[in-house]
């Protein structure tokens, strides 16, 4: 699915041709994994606004649906049920360190699932798609509940892991050295709160904290109920880190020195606090909020609105602001962007009528809800 179309304007014939970029125009060439589920969502949130389901039914949409997922959903030599990318192939666009399987794509992979078991007609076709996503469905809540999850007592029990452990009964399945535990997430994590981590692959945790990917998680009821809660308690928790005076940091913390050298490659673009690497985006205040909503923590939301309205008319609508508290525009960031505009705008019409959640969240599917054995997640 493109990531972003270009339009050619033909002044002899005078007509417009869309040309879609699949990734071969795009920074490093990564193909966009995230574009697909985003139309997903979007279909399923037309739909549910809308009540009309005439253009989910259509031939083509169902088939669209069905190529993405049978992308996604094709057998590979992984083990897990996650899905692995290249890094670069999502909103974070560049070289950040986000290959392997990052929340972001998991959260939203997660949410596109849900989104098609409601969208794909009960046919021959569709009716084998239903029974994979939902088998698919039972294996990633159950590894991003368990595997992803960081909070006090999970930060400790790594603290404290044996390390080259065999089978089944192995505790540290992914033999993660907790030597290589960063110093500051034992200061920024609090008493009450937790949050999903980056990335979770063999001996690598990435123990950022992304926004977009738990904001998703949330929505989608990939986070269980007390997990929602907990990662609204971290926001509170640590807002001055996460907030500042801009919502909000599209990743928390920055990468730098020689540890930037290497992940970003020196990318210009990605210096400490600024950008994709802990910079401020108005954008994603529409998800904070939408999340915010859906746990009951409106007043959340109506706090970080009232922050970014002191400033972003004023400032001229940015991109993204840069600066550990956000207080700067961004050295490269472009005036009047479309999405800051739309994601405030999203976020004042959905405190005003809570109603609208509907649209982009869905709750908590009862039947995933009894424990599998933890083998399971290996398997499906």
């Amino acid at each position: 699915m493109p990531a972003s179309f270009k339009v050619l304007h033909d002044p002899v014939r005078n007509n417009e041709t869309l040309m879609a970029d699949f990734g071969e125009s795009a920074i490093g060439r990564v193909a966009p994994v995230d574009s697909g589920f985003w139309w997903i969502i979007l279909l399923r949130a037309y739909t549910k606004s809308t009540g009309d389901t005439s253009l989910a039914e259509l031939p083509e949409c169902q088939k669209g649906m069905r190529l993405i997922l049978s992308l996604c959903l094709s057998e590979g030599f992984d083990t897990f049920p996650t899905l692995l990318c290249a890094d670069g192939c999502c909103m974070i666009d560049r070289r950040m360190g986000v290959y392997g399987y990052p929340i972001e794509i998991q959260a939203l992979f997660f949410m596109a699932l849900r989104c098609a078991m409601l969208l794909l007609k009960q046919d021959a076709e569709g009716k084998e798609f239903v029974e994979r996503i939902g088998k698919r469905l039972h294996a990633l809540s159950y590894h991003m509940r368990s595997y992803f999850w960081l909070d006090l007592k999970q930060l400790n029990d790594i603290y404290r892991y044996k390390t080259e452990e065999y089978s089944h009964t192995a505790v540290n399945k992914f033999n993660v050295i907790p030597d290589s535990l960063p110093e500051w997430v034992f200061d920024f994590m609090p008493t009450r709160g937790g949050y999903f981590v980056g990335n979770v692959s063999p001996a690598r945790m990435d123990f950022r904290w992304f926004c977009l990917g738990n904001c998703i998680a949330i929505l989608s009821s990939l986070a269980t109920p007390e997990q929602s809660t907990a990662i609204m308690d971290l926001i509170e928790s640590r807002w001055d880190e996460l907030v500042g005076e801009m919502p909000m940091k599209v990743c928390y913390p920055a990468i730098e020195n020689h540890e930037w050298r290497i992940i970003t490659g020196c990318d210009p673009k990605n210096t400490r606090w600024s950008y994709h690497n802990g910079g401020s985006w108005p954008v994603l205040l529409w998800l904070l909020t939408a999340a915010c909503i859906k746990t009951g923590r409106p007043q959340i939301a109506r706090r970080a609105i009232e922050l970014m309205e002191t400033r972003l008319l004023k400032d001229n609508w940015p991109e993204y602001y840069d600066g550990k508290l956000g207080r700067y525009i961004g050295k490269q960031a472009r005036k009047f962007q479309t999405w800051s505009i739309a994601g405030y705008l999203v976020a004042k019409m959905m405190l005003e009528d809570p109603s609208h959640l509907g649209m982009v969240s869905i709750e908590e599917d009862r039947q995933m809800k009894p424990l599998m054995k933890r083998s399971y997640s290996w398997t499906c």
